[in-house]
């Protein structure tokens, strides 16, 4: 089958959508797809390459509003690539458009990520387009059961909706370089508390910052500057005078975050707005045998962390709860190893790469028996 995924970035954009998407294209030109993927590229030169086995086509930029690439050859390179079925990666305001002019009849398949959160007025103009969009998919995949919920674009559409959970390669993460992990907790000196990710606001880096004042341990950020900027939570966390306990470490590779991983004591996902979505580096801890602190956003945030099984959920923007539920992991080692098994099980069961692709294989074959016209 010619499979097209379609969304505005590829790796090596870092992203956990492009991160997604890689994996799935990947994964399923190994099962046998014939995968394309369409995005914009970072030129205004359309460029076509092979990947992991997948073609990647990266469309010529003509220029980028309000986050969006555009680039006027989507419809064309669309039309030409004549694929059995399209993956649209939501939200992607030209994408809808292309699939609208070039593939009209074409079976689709939306995976909707998130709603529009921050932009809400671009978002008002563009809900007849993604409205009509989801109208035309004959199936909506959603990370989670909670964003068919609380979603006002994905509710009144429920029963063409499938969970299809983010998956990751679990294996990559069960186990670290002993020499690294060690070099890193001589440096560290515990109890860690880890936060991975780029510095998005809707991540809630600074309330974590905030509740580090009230804990006992050290925490560490890992990842790069984003729609927040590193120098602003490390001046905060000098006025709250957390220089000492408080450390930003930037972007690292793989290998490194997975010693990042085995050398803390407890994972935190802060997020602050439902733009967080799903949260996999939540997956990629569990998966290191960690216990996490997430917060309840109406996303995927507390379906993939279990209250009081694989972790703690806690309000978002309330720093003394976040606060409350890292000392008591911190102060009760026995009940954090505890919870990090249950979240390793878990991720086994429900979040490794081989799941996710079996579910989304599944709702190909019910789009193209029954694709919506």
């Amino acid at each position: 089958m010619r499979l097209l995924l379609l969304y505005k970035d590829y790796p090596p954009v870092v992203g956990g959508i492009e991160n997604h998407l890689r994996l799935l294209a990947e994964g399923l030109a190994a099962r046998g797809y014939a995968v394309t993927v369409l995005v914009s590229g970072a030129t205004r030169r359309t460029r076509v390459a092979e990947e992991g086995g997948v073609r990647v086509i990266r469309a010529g930029r003509l220029a980028t509003l309000a986050s969006t690439p555009l680039s006027p050859a989507l419809p064309l390179l669309l039309a030409r690539a004549r694929p059995d079925l399209i993956h649209l990666h939501h939200p992607f305001p030209p994408g809808d458009l292309a699939t609208l002019i070039a593939a009209p009849g074409v079976p689709l398949v939306v995976t909707y990520h998130s709603d529009i959160v921050r932009q809400r007025r671009l978002g008002r103009t563009l809900a007849p387009l993604f409205r009509r969009t989801l109208r035309r998919a004959a199936r909506i995949v959603a990370s989670s059961p909670a964003y068919i919920r609380t979603s006002p674009f994905l509710a009144p559409l429920a029963s063409r909706c499938r969970v299809a959970p983010f998956g990751a390669p679990l294996e990559r993460f069960a186990t670290a370089d002993p020499e690294r992990v060690a070099a890193l907790r001589a440096r560290f000196p515990g109890p860690l508390v880890l936060f991975v990710g780029r510095l998005r606001y809707y991540k809630g880096a600074d309330r974590l910052v905030r509740a580090m004042a009230h804990v006992p341990a050290r925490a560490v950020f890992v990842g790069g500057d984003a729609t927040v900027r590193r120098a602003d939570l490390e001046a905060l966390a000098a006025v709250l005078g957390l220089t000492e306990r408080v450390h930003f470490v930037g972007e690292q590779s793989e290998e490194a975050v997975r010693a990042w991983y085995h050398a803390a004591d407890v994972f935190a996902l802060p997020a602050v707005e439902r733009s967080e979505a799903f949260g996999i580096a939540q997956v990629e801890a569990q998966a290191a045998g960690l216990p996490v602190v997430t917060t309840e956003v109406g996303s995927g945030t507390s379906y993939v962390t279990l209250h009081g099984r694989t972790g703690f959920v806690v309000p978002p923007d309330d720093v003394p709860a976040l606060a409350r539920a890292l000392r008591v992991l911190i102060a009760n080692p026995d009940l954090a190893r505890a919870l990090g098994a249950a979240g390793r099980a878990r991720a086994q069961r429900e979040f490794s790469l081989e799941r996710m692709l079996d579910r989304m294989e599944a709702v190909y074959a019910e789009a193209l028996e029954d694709p919506a016209r």
